[in-house]
């Protein structure tokens, strides 16, 4: 497995407290805020007692002029060296990864052979979106243990994937509009969106209740998995229209 690059650093463990954050909107404004920092290895935070924890590999100096600018009431209450090269969220996200990656390219196979059966369009979109999905999470695992400014590239890199599919599939749409395609099968249109609901529901409960959704990376995945959600409920719709309206 490839070492972080902060393993070959010295690194530190800053401890502030952050007066005014008391909600998970000042946690975003800190983790966009120090987003851009390559030396920052990991952010923890702690509402309750509203305390952040930095592990980093350069001094404090930087960091801490970001956060008193966007006044919060920031002040440093230690800096010390660490010898923490890896915390326990990365095994909580690679585990989460690896079970939503496996989940999402099979169901990619499943989809991409009955949609062959079925002449669905809505099907072959949705097998598509699977298909980005397993990318995203597979390039996420890459992130893991990352620094911030990594995590936000990929996810970043997951978009630009997104929209590359989704435009191979709109054209495909355009093309059977114009063309003279067969009706497609609408039962297995449902059916199989059905399974596929169930599944992208069970990769959302997964990523729901993952201790570091709020990484970047992970909340990229996250916001993926929950339109997904809703593209399989409008292929179930599209099936029945198929079937109501010929």
């Amino acid at each position: 497995m490839m070492l972080p690059f902060f393993y070959f650093c010295r690194m530190y463990k800053t401890i502030l407290e952050v007066a005014q954050m008391d909600c998970p909107s000042e946690e975003n404004l800190i983790r966009l805020k120090l987003g851009e920092i390559s030396t920052i290895a990991h952010l923890s935070f702690g509402l309750p007692n509203r305390r952040l924890t930095i592990f980093h590999s350069e001094q404090i100096d930087k960091i801490e002029q970001l956060l008193i600018g966007i006044n919060l009431g920031a002040k440093k209450i230690s800096t010390v060296k660490s010898d923490l090269i890896d915390f326990t969220e990365n095994t909580d996200q690679r585990t989460v990864l690896w079970l939503v990656l496996g989940i999402n390219f099979v169901f990619f196979i499943i989809e991409i052979a009955t949609c062959l059966i079925s002449k669905s369009m809505g099907l072959v979109a949705d097998s598509l979106d699977m298909l980005a999905d397993s990318f995203v999470y597979g390039i996420s695992l890459f992130a893991i243990g990352g620094t911030i400014i990594k995590k936000k590239r990929i996810a970043t890199i997951a978009g630009y994937f997104q929209i590359i599919l989704a435009v191979f599939g709109f054209v495909e749409v355009l093309r059977r509009f114009l063309g003279e395609d067969k009706l497609p099968n609408f039962s297995t249109m449902i059916i199989v969106s059905i399974f596929v609901l169930l599944a992208n529901v069970i990769c959302l409960y997964l990523l729901q209740k993952s201790k570091s959704k709020e990484e970047i990376h992970m909340k990229a995945s996250l916001i993926f998995t929950s339109n997904d959600v809703i593209i399989n409920l409008g292929v179930v719709l599209a099936g029945v229209l198929v079937n109501w309206l010929n």
